[in-house]
């Protein structure tokens, strides 16, 4: 039961609430824009004390390595692609993170496959971290455009500013994966 501690109960309830959070997002309503903006910063903060927890009580488990990048990504890809379907995203911008996502998921199974564990790194946290500022910017904005759908600054939020903060994090997302591959390079290597 060790590896059902606390902070992969965490992970997993942040599974869990990507699937509400996506449902919620799809109905697209004002009032379940902002259910979704709840339940998608509660999974967030998730990520961040699942984390904390593990550390700073000695609970890191390969579990855990391998459960919490992929209940991050189910949240994150699973938002971009219902903003995609909603038309708020271009299609080329999900699939570059989507492709980076894979190709990272693909290389820490492999490795764990020869027993290796690839834990992420500084520049995927960050990477992390502006894509939930990202989402949480855009429901925002989504919010304010059911409120106020005439207002001049809402709609160039709406129309520019999502666009951009989409571009920031495209470069981020890259930019983090080909770090990764680089900084892993030996281990690859032998793999």
């Amino acid at each position: 039961m060790k590896y059902l501690n606390i902070p992969n109960q965490l992970t997993i309830l942040r599974i869990i609430l990507a699937g509400f959070c996506i449902y919620f997002i799809t109905i697209n309503t004002l009032t379940t824009l902002v259910i979704a903006l709840i339940i998608f910063i509660i999974a967030s903060l998730t990520d961040y004390f699942d984390g904390m927890i593990a550390k700073k009580y000695n609970l890191i488990t390969n579990l855990g390595k391998l459960l919490d990048p992929i209940a991050d990504k189910l949240l994150i890809i699973g938002v971009f692609l219902t903003f995609l379907e909603l038309g708020i995203l271009n299609i080329w911008v999900v699939i570059a993170i989507i492709a980076r996502e894979l190709i990272i998921t693909g290389l820490r199974l492999i490795a764990l496959n020869k027993k290796r564990v690839l834990a992420a790194e500084k520049h995927g946290k960050h990477k992390m971290i502006s894509q939930i500022v990202t989402i949480i910017l855009t429901l925002l904005i989504l919010i304010l455009y059911f409120i106020l759908p005439n207002n001049n600054l809402v709609i160039f939020l709406h129309q520019y500013l999502i666009n951009i903060l989409m571009l920031y994090v495209l470069i981020i997302t890259l930019f983090s994966g080909i770090y990764y591959l680089w900084s892993n390079r030996t281990i690859i290597k032998n793999l």
